[in-house]
């Protein structure tokens, strides 16, 4: 399994909306973690109020409209959130400060990190948790560019 970190995300969940927006417009199936239900809250206000053209369709994963809803939010398992045969072709999006459970089925998964010292820490522990699982961890850092001498 492909596991992706984003470090240095100016704002943790804001970028994880953005990425959202962009799975949808892709065509993806993404299933939203958080076992904190006041940050998943947070979330889905923010999807709500990403920018005034973007809509992210999305409910939570026990909603009866999630079956045809391309983006899922839970609190829950995540490996209840969608049938095996679809979680096997969707992406699982993790804003929990530990790995969610059952994300094996998955066939990918993202992790956001902001530069705050202590989703630096649980990031660390994630990272470490997975690759002692085996998993194909890759780092990207989404950090703003500082500006250039001249430019």
């Amino acid at each position: 399994m492909r596991i992706d970190f984003a470090f240095g995300a100016p704002d943790r969940l804001r970028s994880a909306c953005q990425t959202a927006y962009k799975q949808h417009q892709a065509g993806r199936r993404l299933v939203v973690y958080c076992g904190d239900g006041a940050r998943l809250s947070a979330f889905d206000r923010m999807l709500w109020a990403l920018d005034d053209i973007s809509f992210v369709p999305h409910v939570l994963a026990t909603d009866p409209l999630a079956p045809d809803t391309p983006v899922l939010l839970t609190a829950a398992d995540p490996s209840g959130a969608l049938p095996a045969d679809q979680a096997a072709q969707a992406w699982l999006l993790n804003l929990d400060d530990d790995c969610p459970p059952s994300y094996d089925g998955y066939a990918r998964l993202l992790e956001f990190v902001s530069g705050d010292a202590n989703d630096r820490q649980t990031a660390r522990q994630r990272w470490r948790a997975y690759q002692a699982g085996g998993h194909d961890l890759h780092s990207h850092d989404i950090g703003p560019v500082n500006a250039q001498p001249g430019g």
